[in-house]
């Protein structure tokens, strides 16, 4: 099998006039005077020497108040390969967002301005998203085969946010900050009207939702080594994260978040279980039998110790929990922790109307006959319990395990959950799915320099 290294050897058609760019890479900065033009060249470089796909450089200024707009402007001058977008506006996620949602490349990179990262991880962070094989792609301090130079302060708090976002927002990717991260231009026009956050947690979000909508996620460790001059506040940073964190597992529990599925997880050929109605009703009875069995030894089991009512409740109430579980992942086809509380819950109305089905039918039975056999019991049970499953079928199907939630293209807004553009205090530069925003109203071509208030008509 061929290295990816292999690629730097051989020779791609460049940028030219009329030719459009198959990487666009932006560097936001913000009061970065100092670290622009050093880092910019070492970065326009490599590109020529060893990167063999056309590419681009922009710099997104956000807010700067040094000189770094005038540097960045005079390397756009400079430079054939790099532009500049000046926005009054801070921060990171509004930079990024604005001038992603601009551009017309096939891929949208970014990196931060310092270069932690080897450049040398650039190539297979693109690779296979111009190969069709991922969707996003990120570096990686936290997996095998990173080699990373950092005090053990941001060590702890790396590995501590990103197992928080583990355990809150049921995320499976390793690093959401390693500031390196690509994604096809596709994917990016459906995923940015989603996106609320304005700074640093933009990061986070973007792969949640990323995550959230099926699509494959590719990680490339890399050799980082820390800026001991970084502009970040680790303090005021955290605490944005938090509430960031807060905000979108509150969004997912309310259902005001709807993010829409971009790729199917079934292989060619092989559709997912939560397919036809006819497929789903067979596997929803599958285990609706051995639900029912369970049940009714469970119930036999409480009988001898508790009355008929509670020894009901309780084996319901567990069978209920199980039936969920494993409809969710064998029925409908759903794996992974996200949203897995939230389909408890909402399953518990499905217990709920077992519950009044059964007790209503014990009821009766005991109104009728006082003191009736366990036979009797059972068999009136099971009954009632019928009655429960088609209700409980409806339940999952139309309401629990919902699939298709959000058609490509729609978004929820910004506070009501409807239909229409994320909205970020006034942010309007973002393009709809399918549209291309003209070149002279954001983005910046190579060697030109564009400057924003950053709320784009």
């Amino acid at each position: 099998m061929r290295s990816l290294e292999c690629l730097a050897g051989q020779e791609f058609p460049r940028s030219g006039p009329g030719r459009l760019p198959q990487v666009e890479i932006v560097v936001p900065v913000r009061d970065e005077e100092h670290d622009l033009e050093p880092g910019i060249r070492r970065l326009v470089a490599y590109l020529a020497e060893r990167f063999p796909f056309r590419a681009v450089v922009t710099i997104a200024d956000n807010g700067s108040t040094d000189g770094t707009w005038a540097a960045a402007q005079a390397l756009a001058a400079e430079l054939d390969a790099v532009g500049a977008v000046r926005l009054e506006r801070p921060g990171r996620g509004h930079a990024l967002r604005s001038t992603w949602s601009a551009s017309r490349a096939e891929v949208l990179a970014y990196m931060d301005v310092d270069l932690s990262t080897d450049l040398n991880a650039l190539l297979p962070l693109v690779a296979p998203l111009l190969s069709g094989h991922s969707d996003l792609a990120i570096g990686t301090r936290l997996a095998r085969g990173a080699r990373v130079v950092r005090g053990p302060r941001r060590e702890v708090i790396s590995r501590c946010y990103n197992v928080l976002l583990h355990a809150t927002l049921g995320t499976g990717f390793s690093d959401a900050q390693c500031g390196f991260k690509a994604i096809r231009a596709d994917k990016a026009r459906l995923l940015l009207p989603l996106t609320r956050d304005t700074g640093w947690f933009f990061d986070s979000e973007l792969l949640v939702l990323a995550e959230r909508a099926g699509l494959r996620i590719h990680e490339v460790p890399v050799d980082w080594i820390d800026d001991p001059d970084s502009r970040v506040r680790v303090a005021a940073t955290a605490l944005a994260d938090l509430r960031g964190i807060a905000r979108m597992r509150w969004e997912f529990l309310r259902g005001t978040l709807r993010v829409p599925r971009l790729r199917t997880a079934a292989l060619p050929g092989r559709p997912g279980p939560a397919g036809t109605l006819y497929r789903q009703l067979a596997r929803f009875l599958a285990v609706g039998v051995a639900s029912t069995v369970t049940y009714v030894l469970l119930y036999l089991a409480l009988r001898t110790g508790l009355p008929a009512e509670p020894a009901n409740a309780v084996s319901l109430l567990v069978t209920a929990v199980l039936n969920t579980a494993v409809n969710r992942r064998f029925t409908f086809g759903i794996r992974g922790r996200p949203d897995l509380a939230r389909h408890q819950a909402q399953g518990l109305l499905a217990f709920a109307a077992g519950l009044a089905l059964t007790s209503a039918a014990l009821a009766v039975l005991h109104a009728v006959v006082p003191s009736p056999a366990r036979a009797a019991e059972v068999t009136v049970l099971i009954g009632a319990n019928l009655a429960a499953t088609a209700i409980r079928f409806a339940i999952y199907r139309h309401w629990v395990f919902r699939l298709g939630i959000a058609p490509p293209g729609q978004h929820r807004g910004p506070r009501d959950g409807g239909t229409g553009p994320a909205a970020d205090g006034g942010l309007r530069g973002v393009v709809p799915p399918g549209q291309h925003r003209p070149s002279h109203q954001l983005a910046a071509a190579p060697g030109r320099a564009t400057e924003t208030n950053g709320y784009h008509q």
